[in-house]
């Protein structure tokens, strides 16, 4: 309960700055709109895999707009006084994740209903890509989290644009590992960003093959390390402002 409250507040919190949140949710539609006009014969760019691209892109800035709350909670001195209550850490870590999932299940029916429009064939198994794209958003939260545990509300910003470009040049988003290098080839297998794709591609397309056990292992590694760090940084950081 403690935890539902905490996540009510957030929600306010969020819904106070309409401009961030109108461009965390316009500009991965707008991608998506552009790069369709362009026709590229890059299967890549194809209505049914762009599409859980930008939806892992989106998620990017979710990181970003999680680290920014974060951040001015603790710039706000919040949770110095919340310090006092009988709330846990993981109260609020389930608090913050929660205050974002409304804001990714809009995030995620404007994108199907914008790639219905551009072509995207409906089927069921875009109901169970919204489903599995909410457990990989959590690993996106999480690292937003851990971020603006420890960085300032100036500093998010730059951090989380790094984010943006790991997500964008070792998901295969745009290109497919094979054409950079077996160098570049092993920094994709070791991040997760390139597991989150194929684990929502596949589900989308129904191509199960695409969901290898690797990429299973691999987002559930980082889901629960992010997890555990961002609990432990934030633990942390309450405690040495609270003294």
């Amino acid at each position: 309960m403690r935890a539902l409250n905490f996540a009510k507040r957030n929600f306010k919190e969020l819904i106070r700055d309409p401009l961030s949140l109108i461009f965390e949710i316009a500009l991965p539609l707008f991608l998506l709109f552009i790069f369709q006009q362009f026709n590229l014969p890059n299967e890549l760019f194809k209505i049914n895999n762009f599409t859980p691209g930008i939806i892992v892109f989106g998620f990017a800035f979710i990181s970003l707009f999680s680290a920014t709350l974060i951040a001015k909670d603790r710039t706000s001195s919040l949770l110095i006084r919340l310090g006092t209550s009988p709330m846990k850490p993981k109260d609020y870590i389930i608090g913050y994740v929660l205050s974002i999932i409304p804001i990714i299940l809009i995030q995620e029916v404007l994108f199907f209903a914008l790639a219905i429009a551009l072509g995207l064939s409906f089927s069921i198994n875009i109901l169970f890509t919204i489903l599995i794209s909410l457990v990989v958003s959590i690993l996106f939260i999480a690292l937003g989290i851990f971020i603006g545990s420890f960085a300032s509300e100036k500093a998010v910003g730059g951090i989380g644009s790094v984010v943006v470009q790991l997500v964008c040049f070792t998901s295969g988003m745009y290109f497919p590992k094979e054409m950079i290098g077996d160098f570049f080839r092993v920094i994709c297998e070791l991040l997760p960003f390139e597991s989150c794709l194929n684990i929502i591609r596949g589900t989308l397309n129904g191509d199960w093959g695409m969901i290898s056990v690797r990429n299973i292992i691999t987002l559930a590694i980082y889901l629960v390390l992010v997890l555990v760090l961002a609990v432990w940084l934030f633990r942390k950081k309450m405690v040495s402002d609270n003294k």
